[in-house]
């Protein structure tokens, strides 16, 4: 996949109409919005379109309505409150193509932001329904994807529109894409990726990308286990896969003939079981990775581990890391989770850290800030990790 994409700089937007799809999945409780960091996120392209008078109509989904109206995932919360971030009165569209919508839309003038209805309202929009997406399409001249937590769907609003329209990337995703494609594509080395997590059926294709390209793959996690049985090794009552076992040997040969540095546990933290509640207290020992005791589930990385990933990732010049090490909800169990956020933190290195559980780990340590870069997209990332093309980036115009 080509990685260099135009952007808004790189067209005219004054006088035009811009259709900009946006990540406002926001949390909510009782119709209120519990962390508007996704809006705020959104904030320079929209701001740069205003600057730049363009008519702006702004798209998103919420939730999963399953192509149903439903009141509580309607998007006029993030209307009222993205006109107090800008400033400015953000119109708030009835529908999604509907009369109200293009009506809106029509008599936008120079430097206005409307708000479309949540996409995902219409039943089309995860088919990527080629109506859909022309209904879209008709009320703008121009498409900015800024949504890259989506960008792996082939949806109407992510990808479908840009059909029937030049499409170009927003500040967010011409990020994500400028600082992970280059990382994967051309990175600086050593090049360290760290995975974690607790299913290793999710990221089989990624490890498999990864031992092309990195010099160390660290494996942590729920996912680490499996690795740990296929040396041979009594894993107690840890997580495993076993229909992966032959899969995770196969990784381990192709490392060697790579010249691939496998990093797997050498200690790991056991309890008599998974915490319940999850934060509740644990009782716990550390075990050499290879003298697990039976009837003991492994829950986070050792001592031992810990200070070897650090080691790993604060020798490396590039580090992707995507996943926890443990079961980091759980303060007894957070060590491992702590200990590679607070190597990134420490490292020179050009650090990467994929969505989900490990960038909120970094948020909640206060790491955030000495992070070169906390991609916005779970899905997305992982997929940008295996190498997939993501429908909602391919789409756009190349430089």
């Amino acid at each position: 996949m080509n990685y260099n994409k135009k952007s808004i700089e790189d067209i005219e937007v004054a006088g035009k109409r811009v259709l900009c799809r946006c990540d406002f999945n926001v949390p909510t409780k009782a119709g209120v919005i519990t962390s508007d960091k996704r809006i705020v996120a959104a904030l320079p392209t929209i701001q740069y379109l205003v600057s730049h008078k363009a008519k702006v109509i702004l798209c998103s989904h919420m939730g999963k309505p399953k192509g149903e109206w439903k009141p509580e995932l309607s998007l006029k919360v993030v209307a009222k409150r993205l006109s107090e971030l800008l400033g400015q009165e953000v119109i708030m569209a009835d529908d999604v193509v509907g009369e109200d919508a293009k009506a809106k839309a029509a008599a936008l003038q120079d430097g206005q932001v409307m708000l479309l209805e949540n996409t995902r309202y219409m039943k089309g929009e995860t088919k990527n329904d080629p109506e859909l997406s022309k209904e879209l399409a008709s009320m703008a001249d121009i498409f900015v994807n800024d949504a890259f937590g989506s960008a792996h769907r082939a949806h109407s609003s992510t990808a479908g529109v840009a059909d029937y329209l030049p499409a170009v990337c927003g500040y967010l995703v011409e990020k994500e894409v400028s600082i992970m494609g280059k990382a994967l594509a051309n990175p600086e080395r050593p090049f360290v990726a760290i995975l974690g997590g607790a299913k290793i059926s999710d990221k089989l294709n990624v490890i498999n990308n990864l031992l092309e390209k990195v010099d160390t793959l660290i494996i942590g996690g729920g996912m680490a286990y499996t690795f740990l049985a296929a040396k041979g090794y009594s894993v107690g009552n840890s997580l495993l896969d076993e229909s992966k076992i032959d899969y995770c040997k196969d990784m381990m040969v192709k490392a060697e003939a790579k010249g691939v540095k496998l990093l797997l546990p050498i200690d790991t933290v056991v309890a008599d079981s998974f915490p319940s509640p999850i934060d509740g207290p644990v009782d716990v020992q550390t075990v050499a990775a290879d003298a697990m005791p039976e009837g003991k589930e492994g829950l986070d990385i050792g001592e031992k581990t810990r200070a070897l990933f650090a080691e790993a990732a604060k020798n490396a010049k590039t580090v992707v890391w995507n996943g926890p090490m443990g079961v980091f909800e759980n303060p007894t169990l957070a060590a491992g989770t702590i200990a590679v956020a607070q190597a990134l933190a420490e490292s020179d290195a050009i650090t990467i850290v994929g969505g989900g559980d490990s960038a909120a780990a970094c948020e909640q340590l206060g790491f955030a800030d000495k992070i070169t870069h906390i991609s916005t997209g779970g899905g997305a990332s992982l997929e940008f990790l295996e190498g997939l093309e993501l429908p909602g980036i391919a789409c756009l115009q190349d430089k």
